[in-house]
């Protein structure tokens, strides 16, 4: 008899259940409101010690770099700027939707400039170790890799059968041009992505870091008319005014830039915000986001927190 009772009570409470319409979904919040929300520590502050400063006529452009994915190239890259080797050189490349390239113009070796303290020649950072490395892995398949994420905050792609990771060729990545040989490069000669994600450069360059402030003065310049987008002649170039590392600076002539981290609840949000559009003018969402999609916010520290 208990029995029956508690089975009428568990079916007239289901029956209750059913007729109530469902619980309204909470309203998903749009990215602005998702930062808008953000706390202190959701963000991070650039390193000055990992940060460049590209001085152009048209301003500055500010390069974080990643020397966990790449540390011989970061260590030369660094050398080469105390060095004040990019000083006077300059921009000689802008190939439409590819990359803008800069560093010496000079062809010949011998009239090239002199390295300093860097090293002319390191191995080929095309990957690096996936065990222990700090990766925020995305929800969503992709084409090029196994798994997508990202890396101490740079977009990047991991194989974990092989133990492998590596820096994707994103917007605004910043690679080290090579020659033929794998082990080619030496950090002197360095590019920017401005077009549309050329993933196929993938574990084939290394990969140094990437634009978080100004990459507009780079992807607005005029393109080159020469084959891959390289100036034909010396005044076409955009001269270099300086690159420093932001520890070489004063304090109060660095930008106070923070980039939202992507090893938190609201980041994982933000990117659910970008892979299922809700907001009114979207009418189908689109249930999926491909990494070199997913904004990473870069912004100033706020004076009070």
């Amino acid at each position: 008899m208990r029995r029956v009772v508690l089975t009428a009570a568990l079916f007239a409470a289901a029956t209750a259940f059913a007729q109530q319409p469902p619980a309204a979904p909470a309203k998903a919040r749009s990215m602005q409101e998702i930062l808008d929300a953000s706390a202190p520590a959701d963000w991070r502050d650039l390193d000055p010690a990992n940060t460049l400063y590209l001085e152009l006529d048209s301003g500055r452009v500010v390069i974080e770099l990643a020397p966990h994915a790449a540390p011989e190239h970061v260590a030369n890259i660094r050398a080469l700027a105390k060095g004040r080797y990019w000083d006077g050189l300059s921009i000689n490349r802008a190939q439409d939707n590819f990359v803008v390239q800069w560093g010496d113009p000079a062809e010949e070796e011998a009239k090239r400039k002199p390295l300093g303290e860097a090293k002319a020649r390191l191995p080929a950072e095309f990957t690096f170790g996936a065990k222990g490395a700090p990766f925020d892995r995305l929800p969503d398949v992709d084409g090029w890799a196994p798994e997508v994420g990202f890396s101490a905050g740079f977009p990047a792609a991991r194989d974990p059968r092989r133990g492998i990771a590596w820096l994707a060729h994103c917007y605004g990545a910043v690679g080290a041009g090579r020659d033929v040989a794998p082990d080619s490069s030496n950090g002197s000669e360095l590019y920017v992505v401005i077009g549309q994600s050329p993933r196929q450069l993938d574990r084939n360059i290394t990969v140094v870091g990437r634009v978080v402030h100004g990459i507009e003065r780079l992807s607005v310049l005029p393109r080159g008319t020469g084959p891959l987008g390289f100036y034909e002649k010396a005044e076409q170039r955009v001269p270099i005014r300086s690159i420093r590392l932001g520890s070489e600076l004063p304090a109060g002539e660095r930008l106070p830039l923070q980039a939202l981290r992507t090893d938190t609840a609201l980041f994982a949000e933000l990117v659910e915000s970008r892979r299922n559009r809700r907001d009114a003018w979207y009418q189908t969402p689109a249930g999926h986001i491909d990494l070199c999609n997913v904004p990473l916010p870069v912004r100033e520290k706020p004076t009070k927190q």
